[in-house]
């Protein structure tokens, strides 16, 4: 019985292979590209600012992201992962001013923005992580 269609693009590889990097570089330039359309307060003016604000964004998230995870574990537990929006606002924020410094065109406007910017980048990453993830056998063999 088929539940849907999945496209694998990793070939059986590893989450750090060279295709899966530039894959969730491309996904995070989509999120940024639909949070800039989207949000009044974030602004991409240019497809340089959009793919060197996605890399900024990726390096920020594999540096960042765990840190403040486990400095911020028991908020995140208290409320029931909500929390979660909060640290992704400010991984954003936090891209927005390493883009700010490097001169790119790439701003974020406040705390809101920096928030409901978060918000559909994890939305577009959710999707699309889900419709390209690999496909595994079934423990049960059926």
């Amino acid at each position: 019985m088929s539940r849907g269609v999945f496209v694998r693009i990793d070939n059986g590889g590893s989450q750090w292979s060279p295709q899966m990097l530039v894959l969730r570089l491309m996904i995070n330039a989509s999120g940024l590209l639909l949070a800039s359309a989207l949000v009044p307060g974030i602004h991409v003016d240019d497809w340089q600012a959009l793919v060197a604000g996605s890399a900024i964004f990726a390096i920020v998230n594999m540096l960042l992201r765990p840190i403040a995870y486990l400095l911020s574990f028991c908020l995140i537990v208290a409320t029931f992962g909500f929390f979660v929006l909060i640290v992704n606002a400010a991984l954003l924020a936090t891209t927005a001013w390493a883009a700010g410094q490097l001169g790119l065109n790439f701003a974020v406007d406040g705390f809101w923005a920096a928030f409901f910017g978060a918000l559909i980048i994890s939305i577009v990453s959710l999707v699309a992580s889900i419709a390209v993830r690999p496909i595994r056998a079934s423990a049960s063999g059926g």
